[in-house]
């Protein structure tokens, strides 16, 4: 597992790629309905590096990551979405609740892992 500090550089770089990428294939994007729901996956993976960011910097920091990460994230992804296309919007959303869910999902697993291991010993 990487550490918090390289991890937020990661998702920094990559977050700055991808808008970077987005940006300069955005009428493509809006081109079919198809490339819409793309941009939308797309716009949903910068929610996720969003995230992945704010919770290192918070975990760094000392700060407890709570919804407030989650909001501000989803609120620059629908920003970076509305640019290219309004239906860009709706599927972005629609991607990052179900990433949201799936990050819960593998959180709440590695979370049990480690009480398990807890209890154990």
């Amino acid at each position: 597992m990487a550490a918090p500090g390289s991890s937020m550089i990661y998702s920094s770089l990559l977050f700055t790629v991808i808008l970077s990428l987005i940006q300069m294939y955005k009428v493509k994007f809006a081109s079919s309905e198809l490339m819409t729901i793309v941009g939308g996956l797309i716009c949903s993976l910068l929610f996720l590096l969003m995230l992945t960011f704010i919770g290192n910097y918070q975990e760094l920091s000392g700060m407890k990551t709570g919804w407030g990460a989650v909001i501000l994230a989803e609120i620059v992804s629908l920003i970076v979405a509305s640019t290219v296309h309004r239906v860009c919007i709706t599927t972005c959303f629609l991607f990052s609740a179900v990433f949201l869910y799936e990050v819960d999902k593998i959180y709440g697993m590695i979370l049990s892992k480690n009480d398990s291991k807890a209890r154990r010993y």
